[in-house]
């Protein structure tokens, strides 16, 4: 009595199965009929020109021409950016840090870590007044940071020396 039920829902599943499959075949056959095609789109005029004198451009923008080559908002860009750069400066190319540490607070605008290490390579290339201020976004984002006092004091000897400078001249 078992077996007979097994084989009948087994018959039964079977059936479903092979009408189902069974049915996307059918719908790929192409329709014996076909539709006329469309008419061919005419023209439409350009709206009359409001102001006769100036003359209007074609409009040659695109969007692969206004569109920006990388996402603005890219955490994991900012991350690899900041990897790379650490790189840079290791290897003591300090421009391509600095591009890298760019490119980072601008995939991830909030983040802190970028600031400062784009103010270490400011100062290694003995640019103290961009060295200062990247130092100075780094404290305004990340006001709790461990080290705040300790980049308080380089915020505070860089503006010294620039105004050392500025006297010279």
């Amino acid at each position: 009595m078992n077996r007979i039920r097994i084989l009948r829902n087994l018959a039964a599943v079977l059936t479903l199965g092979a009408s189902l499959c069974a049915a996307p075949l059918r719908a790929q056959i192409p329709p014996t009929t076909s539709l006329p095609p469309p008419p061919p789109a005419s023209p439409t005029p350009d709206p009359p020109n409001p102001n006769p004198k100036s003359k209007s451009k074609p409009n040659t923008d695109s969007a692969v021409q206004s569109a920006p080559d990388q996402p603005q908002w890219d955490p994991l860009r900012a991350e690899k950016d900041l990897q790379v750069g650490k790189y840079y400066m290791k290897k003591g190319d300090f421009d391509a840090a600095i591009d890298r540490f760019e490119d980072a607070t601008l995939a991830k605008p909030g983040y802190a870590i970028p600031f400062l290490y784009l103010g270490e390579a400011y100062e290694k290339k003995n640019r103290k007044k961009p060295a200062a201020r990247a130092y100075q976004r780094y404290l305004d984002l990340y006001p709790q940071a461990e080290d705040a006092d300790k980049i308080r004091k380089k915020i505070e000897k860089l503006n010294q020396e620039i105004d050392k400078d500025k006297s010279k001249m």
